[in-house]
């Protein structure tokens, strides 16, 4: 069996970063976190409020803290769930890149829209046109999350299950290549 790098998932809200991250480190065995989740540990406060007193910059600061000792100072191997902005920051994107082997979970806006629609832990798309707003992160963060992906697997109308199967025949396959 392959022993597998910590697993940092990327991708844009409602891609199942979470969801998908839960599956593989039940799957491995290995820890798992959310960024995001962290942060708001971290803070003592979600991430609504985060942004309402710190803004944009604030939180991204408290990510980047996050996601160096997340990737840094662990004693094993772990599946981490990013924050759809982290690759905002070229900080961010070098500690992902470095940090272990980078999934990019793609789907399209309309997915995300789907998969979004109820949620209001989403500060960005607390606005009257959350289908625009995610149409405009996607343009400018999709190419980012190809810069730092070792691997990308497509999510849309698909099961969680299936997602996680397919991402980790994807790590295995790459893990091979990367050994051989």
């Amino acid at each position: 069996m392959i022993i597998a790098p910590n697993i940092i998932l990327v991708g844009p809200m409602g891609a199942g970063k979470t969801t998908i991250g839960r599956l593989l480190s039940q799957s491995l065995g290995n820890e798992f976190h959310d960024s995001d989740r962290v942060i708001e540990e971290n803070a003592g406060a979600d991430i609504p409020w985060i942004f309402e007193k710190e803004g944009e910059d604030g939180f991204r600061h408290r990510e980047t803290q996050a996601l160096y000792e997340l990737t840094h100072n662990m004693d094993k191997p772990i599946v981490l769930a990013t924050g759809g902005g982290a690759v905002m920051r070229e900080e961010n994107r070098t500690i992902l890149r470095n940090g272990g082997l980078v999934v990019y979970l793609y789907a399209t806006v309309n997915q995300q829209l789907v998969r979004t629609s109820k949620s209001n832990h989403r500060p960005l798309l607390q606005t009257g046109n959350p289908k625009a707003t995610l149409s405009k992160l996607f343009a400018v963060r999709d190419p980012l999350y190809k810069e730092v992906a070792h691997i990308i697997v497509e999510t849309d109308t698909r099961h969680p299950k299936s997602v996680a199967k397919k991402v980790w025949d994807a790590i295995e396959q790459h893990l091979k290549l990367e050994n051989a």
